[in-house]
Formats: structure tokens, C-alpha cells, sequence
């Protein structure tokens, strides 16, 4: 009840006050004329009291209901009905709401599903719910958080992502990615591939990465334009839809009988929060196919085909077999990275340079150029024969 039904206690309490008098007439009415009198006079003034009261109070609560109608209207705050087109179909309804109704509290989202009030065609369901298309979803009143400021893409950012696509249709969209932008913001970064790619197609309704890469690795990578080609490509990466090559720069001489690595990954948080793989007994199966390129004094240029999609899978499976990454700072060699800096490296040397899939009914194969700096070094060891 809003403030201004406060101002309708006292009222309240005079009522009550006067219904004592009541009583009291009530109890000696029969005692002579005057209290009959007094009893008559008392009856009337109750029902006047009554009347102004009840009014009064049906009065205050039409307004702090008219009040509060206007406060949700000015917050935009009202049942929602959503029509599931075939966008959306196949998505978990908890999923989708964490998109649509982006500032709201994840434990808000579960809590309205819990509670029954959030309902897909006028029944109650579960947060894993998959939507169908011609749904009709109800959400209800939610207060929404001020939707923060889209991210700022620079000029020199922004051309450069559209320089470097490498393929788009209306489904699919393939950037070769530079190093050092991370494919998406969190963990003490503002934004990445993703939240750019939003800033520079507002108009766009659906962007969403198909896979990830490392923030220093460069190279292929797939964005979805529409829910239905995530779901494609997701079950094509599954499989063996999706042919995925990188160049590696590593330390060493690899041996050119070492085809292929094949070991189970564990992720690992250190006491100090880094997060990183090891090579465990308990981790998940993991399969890497090496190919040597090009040879220099102990060191080699090899192509990885990563069969299964670990995190960190090609660094890991490289410094396990002996031959670590160039400039890997989390699975490199020291000593040989300090070479390497010395000659003007100074990013990881992991590119992935094709991505092959069968696509709309035909083969798309996509070559990425290797980044100018990874060129350069590699004319830098040439020129050492």
C-alpha cells in the first residue's frame, strides 16, 4: 500500500472510537429518554461515519492502484506474449530468456520459471523446455536493468573485421580473425569478435559464435546469422562435418613420424585462478594430426588437424609430444621463446589458416591469409638457412 493510504489511519481509528459510543448507548438505551436520545443521535452519526469512510478508503484505493498502473507503464513494465518463430525453435526456454531479456539476473529468470509465471501456451514448464516454433511464450512484468552502452568498435577496428571476411551468406559468416582480440568480452575484457560484429550490424537479429578460438591464435572462425544454421553447424562440428586446419610454429625438430598426438586433457584452475589443460588420465579423449610443412635450424613449421575440439588442445598436445609452441605463454618453452623474440616474433605462432564444410548443398573451402607479422618471421628463418 502506497504512502497515501497512511493518511486514512486515523480515520480509521476515529471509526472505532465512535463505535465505542456505539456500544455504550447500546448497553442503556432503556434507562430513560435522554439516553435514548443519545443512543438514536449516536446510530445516525455511525452511519454517516460509515459511509464517509467506506468512500473515502474505496477512494484512496483506486488511486495507489491508478499509481501504480502508471508507474509500471512509465517502466515498461507488463505482460509480455511472444510468438516462437522458427528462429528460436529447438532452443531451451531458459536459454532463451537470458537472451531476451538481457540485465535480468540469471537467478531472477529461474525463479519466475519456478514460480510458474513465465508459461509457454497457458501451462507451466520446466527451465529445459525446448520451444517449438508457434509457441506462444508469456513473460511476465520484469523491471529491466538499463541496458548498458553497446561497445565502441574504432574506426581501424571496424575496418579491418570487414576486410577480413572471408565468406558470408545470409546463414553464415567467416572472419579470419586477428591476434589478440579475444571472440567474446568477460574476464577483464570490455568486448570481443562477437560484441564488434554487434556494434557494426545493429540491424542484425542473430549473431551468435559457432566455435572459439584463443585470443593470440588468428585465423578461420564461424559466426551463425540465424539460430537454425548454429544448430547445423554445432551437430557438423560433432561429427566429422567440418574440416579444421592450422599452421604452428614449434620448437624443435618434429619428427616427421609423429603423425599424430593422442591424448586425454584435463582442465586445471591453478592456486593462482590461471586456468589450464594438462594432459590426465581422467581428462576427455582428445586426437591431434601433425603434418610437417617446412623445416629451419631446430625448428619446424607443421600443419595440426585438431579430430576432436579441446580447449587448448594443438598447444597442449604439441609441448606434451616435446615440441612446444613458438611465443606460447602459458605452454612454451622459455628459453626457445627469448630466441624467438630476438628475432621479432611476438604473439603465438598458431594461425588457423583453412576451414573446410559442406554448406547449402555444395563444398565451401576457405583459406585465411597468414597474419603480415607470422609472414614476415617466417621469411626472417629463410633467410638463416
Amino acid at each position: 500500500m502506497s504512502s497515501a493510504l497512511s493518511s486514512a489511519v486515523p480515520l480509521r481509528d476515529f471509526w472505532s472510537a465512535e463505535a465505542e459510543v456505539l456500544d455504550r448507548g447500546r448497553g442503556c438505551h432503556g434507562s430513560g429518554r435522554d439516553d435514548a436520545l443519545k443512543y438514536n443521535s449516536t446510530c445516525l452519526f455511525h452511519q454517516i461515519v460509515s459511509i464517509t469512510y467506506d468512500t473515502f478508503w474505496l477512494f484512496l484505493e483506486q488511486l495507489d492502484s491508478g499509481l501504480a498502473l502508471m508507474a509500471e507503464s512509465r517502466l515498461g513494465d507488463s505482460v509480455r506474449f511472444l510468438r516462437i518463430d522458427a528462429s528460436a525453435e529447438g532452443q531451451r526456454v531458459d536459454n532463451f530468456l537470458l537472451r531476451e531479456l538481457k540485465g535480468v539476473p540469471k537467478s531472477h529468470i529461474y525463479r519466475l520459471l519456478r514460480k510458474g509465471e513465465v508459461r509457454v501456451n497457458k501451462g507451466r514448464i520446466k527451465p529445459e523446455y525446448k520451444l517449438q516454433a508457434g509457441d506462444e511464450l508469456r513473460v511476465p512484468p520484469i523491471r529491466m536493468a538499463e541496458p548498458d552502452a553497446p561497445p565502441t568498435v574504432s574506426r581501424g577496428l571496424g575496418e579491418h573485421l570487414e576486410s577480413a571476411i572471408l565468406f558470408e551468406d545470409d546463414a553464415l559468416l567467416v572472419v579470419n580473425k586477428p591476434s589478440g582480440l579475444a571472440v567474446h568480452g568477460g574476464s577483464g575484457v570490455s568486448f570481443g569478435l562477437i560484441e564488434a560484429l554487434r556494434a557494426l550490424r545493429p540491424q542484425a537479429k542473430f549473431l551468435e559464435l559457432v566455435h572459439r578460438l584463443d585470443r593470440d591464435t588468428s585465423g578461420c572462425i564461424m559466426v551463425a546469422k540465424k539460430r537454425s544454421a548454429l544448430l547445423k553447424l554445432h551437430e557438423a562440428l560433432r561429427g566429422d562435418g567440418v574440416d579444421k586446419r592450422y599452421l604452428a610454429l614449434v620448437a624443435g625438430e618434429w619428427p616427421a613420424h609423429k603423425g599424430r598426438v593422442e591424448a586425454p586433457l584435463e582442465k586445471n584452475t591453478l592456486r593462482s585462478g590461471e586456468r589450464v589443460v594438462r594432459v590426465s588420465a581422467n581428462g576427455k579423449a582428445a586426437l591431434t594430426e601433425f603434418r610437417v610443412v617446412e623445416r629451419f635450424p631446430q625448428v619446424t613449421l607443421v600443419e595440426a588437424r585438431p579430430i576432436t575440439g579441446r580447449t587448448h588442445q594443438i598447444r597442449v598436445h604439441a609441448q606434451f609430444a616435446g615440441y612446444p609452441l613458438a611465443c606460447d605463454d602459458k605452454y612454451g618453452d622459455k628459453a626457445a621463446d627469448a630466441r624467438f623474440r630476438e628475432l621479432g616474433l611476438n604473439r603465438l605462432f598458431l594461425h588457423a589458416k583453412s576451414l573446410s564444410i559442406e554448406w547449402q548443398g555444395k563444398v565451401l573451402n576457405l583459406q585465411a591469409p597468414l597474419d603480415p607479422e607470422l609472414e614476415r618471421f617466417l621469411e626472417v628463418l629463410r633467410k638463416s638457412l
